[in-house]
């Protein structure tokens, strides 16, 4: 195992950054943290529990265009961003749930036609992780699969010990390299035990049992309870590392054009809108419940896959203060298997 210093960590991003990669970093704005493109190291913000937008975006964007045409003359010019190399990048103090939620979110684009985009751009990705060394109310990891301290997904994974250090977790060959160029800011280290410098979060509930519980609650009471809040405003879904919901719009005129790719939601009430006007999702609890089955249910089933990494972003930006955490322990405890 090997050790840093804090201030060789700053020199470490900071030499990231020189060789042109696009270092993404927490900083503060304001009285939230958000990832965002660093060049200098001074924004960057290492007292957090977790920020309030997730890092996503680094590999799939809010929004973003497939293909594009313009006519030039008699010749039409046709831009596939696919076809170019994307730019090399690192994500720096994303928690250890994050940088799973990437890992499943890479595998859930992976299925069927790869995502050549997607694919792509975490190839060109590498994750240096930090350890949570605290928690809050909404945090509920330990129920999903994965702890304060997980190691997947992550290239390096750091945890905060004594002396202002940083004990450093090399998992991957993109860690290895980083870690083999930059050896001099490096020390080696006798293992520890990082146990005794991680959050404590408690198990609230099962995720097996969860999955287990919902085959049995498709027109269980419980959903219309759980939605009355719910103004379907979509905040979940675009704090959440997971939501792979989107959209596909036509952008132009008839001389030049591109077919975008934006985020979307299924809690939107327009998701599932058909032409005709029927919605087979008319109401709230349907589409609360629809949100809910596929994070718990259909996507492990397809996919093997949990769509939640309990980071409790969802939870924190919900402004009628609906709780992810609390309504699946109300599952666990409440619907019958039989």
């Amino acid at each position: 195992m090997k050790s840093i210093t804090h201030d060789n960590l700053l020199k470490l991003l900071a030499g990231l950054a020189d060789e042109g990669k696009i270092v993404y970093a927490p900083v503060r704005k304001g009285q939230k943290v958000f990832f965002a493109p660093v060049q200098n190291m001074q924004p960057v913000v290492f007292d957090y529990i977790q920020t309030t937008e997730s890092p996503k975006l680094v590999l799939f964007p809010r929004y973003e265009p497939l293909i594009s045409f313009e006519y030039q003359g008699k010749e039409v010019k046709v831009d596939d961003p696919s076809a170019a190399a994307p730019a090399e990048r690192v994500l720096f103090g994303s928690r250890p749930c994050d940088a799973m939620a990437l890992k499943r979110l890479a595998e859930f684009f992976d299925r069927d036609i790869p995502d050549a985009l997607i694919a792509g751009r975490q190839k060109a990705l590498t994750v240096i992780s930090m350890s949570c060394i605290k928690a809050d109310a909404d945090c509920f990891c330990t129920s999903t699969g994965s702890s304060p301290g997980d190691i997947c997904g992550s290239d390096i994974l750091l945890t905060p010990v004594e002396n202002n250090g940083y004990a450093a977790e090399i998992l991957t060959g993109k860690g290895a390299s980083i870690a083999d160029r930059c050896s001099s800011l490096f020390s080696e280290i006798p293992e520890i035990r990082k146990e005794q410098y991680l959050a404590k979060v408690e198990k609230a509930f099962s995720h097996e049992e969860v999955r287990k519980k919902l085959s049995h609650a498709f027109d269980h009471d419980i959903w219309n309870g759980a939605s009355l809040r719910c103004i379907g405003c979509g905040a979940c879904a675009f704090v959440c590392p997971m939501c792979s919901c989107f959209d596909i719009q036509e952008e132009g005129t008839a001389k030049k054009g591109s077919r975008v790719r934006c985020w979307d939601s299924c809690g939107f009430s327009l998701f599932t809108l058909h032409t005709s006007g029927h919605n087979p999702r008319h109401n709230q609890s349907e589409r609360w419940r629809q949100r809910v089955m596929h994070k718990f249910s259909y996507q492990p089933e397809a996919a093997e896959l949990t769509g939640c990494v309990g980071c409790g972003r969802c939870s924190r930006a919900c402004p009628s203060d609906m709780n992810l955490k609390e309504q699946l322990q109300d599952i666990a405890a409440n619907v019958e298997t039989v």
